[in-house]
């Protein structure tokens, strides 16, 4: 006999324990599949057992989510319309608390709201899907988005509320679920009650002011051109937009709101003064008046407006100009430390223009219409003796002053 005929009778040996070893891994397969699927139907059971008893909705929803945490229950579309039905019945007994005026956390109200649209989302994605020979044909949606589209309003109360609590992530996470409901296939078919729907602007507003608030941008300018619907709030809504910007370090974004901004609300304290400081701070002296010269437009009286004129014409070195400017802004304020200090200078700039050979009688002149801006501005900032101790130096040695000279002198060497 040759070494196979030995072999064979192993080799027999080793195929029937593979088999069986096969069999008993398929029965117990088989038995633990059996034994999940019954587990399942017991749940299921008594949630629904719980739900016809009028109570303890709380422990029908605790089954579901507990079938779930199984990742082989997470495509059962039973176990979601279940889940679904339980969070409904805690909603709808904390409503009726509320409106009987019983013990009601508040917060625990408006979160059911939002948890019933989540799982009804999720859902929907379930009840959409495809049979073995392709076919889509839901049997819940309908009933499903008749009731969400009800309790949607409850979605920006719940936002607002949060929002009084300055917890903005939570609000946040309301006003877009209120948004989002109009990109979700579950609401198929209510354009027309979103198109009437007067709050969708207001909400937008607040998505972006939350976002503001929680410093994150991205959120902020999510929303930005809906939010921008809203007329009522709308100045603001460009304040967290330039912000926003800014934050993202996107300058031309940033400038271009301001920009916008500016031009719908010419007087507003926010916009004007980040524009000018950009444009003088780039050098941008041209643009800045343009910018000034709206405003002034918008409020001929206001002095911010008239001081921020005198300061560009300055630098322009239109020094005439800045100085009509000065004096008229010191007709309506002659309290206005700084316009002093800009009239004086002018006439100082002006000065240095001249020659000082030819134009000796027109230099003392200048100087003498110096003196008493820049001898006022001393008197209403003493503290500022870098800016009018040069000044006065000049104009007392000019004009001989001595003993007004040795005293400025003085000031300045210490």
């Amino acid at each position: 006999m040759g070494i196979f005929s030995y072999l064979c009778p192993a080799i027999h040996i080793i195929k029937v324990k593979m088999f069986v070893s096969r069999l008993v891994i398929v029965f117990c397969c088989i038995f633990f599949l059996t034994a999940s699927v019954s587990a399942q139907r017991k749940q299921i059971g008594e949630a629904r057992t719980y739900l016809k008893s009028g109570k303890n909705f709380d422990k029908a929803e605790r089954l579901m989510t507990d079938l779930l945490k199984d990742s082989a229950n997470q495509d059962n579309k039973r176990i979601y319309e279940i889940w679904l039905q339980s969070v409904q019945k805690q909603y709808e007994q904390a409503n009726e608390r509320l409106y009987t005026h019983k013990q009601q956390d508040t917060a625990q109200f408006f979160s059911l709201v939002r948890r019933m649209f989540s799982i009804a989302f999720c859902l929907d994605s379930l009840d959409m899907k495809p049979d073995k020979k392709g076919r889509v044909d839901p049997e819940l949606r309908k009933d499903v988005a008749r009731d969400m589209i009800n309790y949607r309003p409850n979605l920006f109360y719940g936002g607002a509320y949060h929002v009084r609590k300055s917890d903005f992530q939570k609000a946040y996470d309301f006003f877009e679920t209120y948004l989002d409901c109009t990109r979700q296939p579950l609401f198929t078919g209510y354009d027309p009650i979103f198109a009437e729907d007067s709050r969708m602007e207001e909400t937008a507003y607040w998505a972006c002011y939350c976002g503001y608030r929680m410093n994150d941008p991205l959120l902020a300018l999510r929303h930005r051109k809906l939010a921008l619907r809203d007329s009522s709030k709308r100045d603001m809504t460009f304040q967290y937009i330039a912000e926003s910007w800014k934050t993202l370090k996107d300058d031309s974004m940033y400038i271009a709101t301001l920009q916008k901004g500016f031009m719908e609300y010419p007087t507003s304290n926010y916009f004007f003064p980040r524009l000018m400081d950009f444009y003088t701070q780039t050098g941008q002296y041209g643009k800045a008046l343009e910018i000034v010269d709206i405003a002034l437009d918008a409020d001929s009286l206001n002095e911010l407006y008239l001081y921020a004129k005198s300061n560009v014409l300055m630098q322009l070195e239109r020094y005439a100009e800045s100085l009509t400017i000065t004096n008229k802004l010191l007709t309506l304020n002659d309290k206005h430390a700084d316009a002093y200090y800009n009239g004086g200078s002018a006439y100082l700039n002006i000065a240095l223009r001249m020659d000082p050979q030819r134009h000796k009688k027109q230099l003392r002149d200048m100087y003498q219409k110096a003196l008493p801006y820049m001898e006022k501005y001393r008197a209403l900032a003493p503290a500022e003796k870098l800016k009018w101790g040069p000044a006065l130096y000049r104009v007392y040695f000019n004009l001989n002053m001595g003993k007004q000279f040795d005293e400025i002198d003085k000031i300045l060497k210490k």
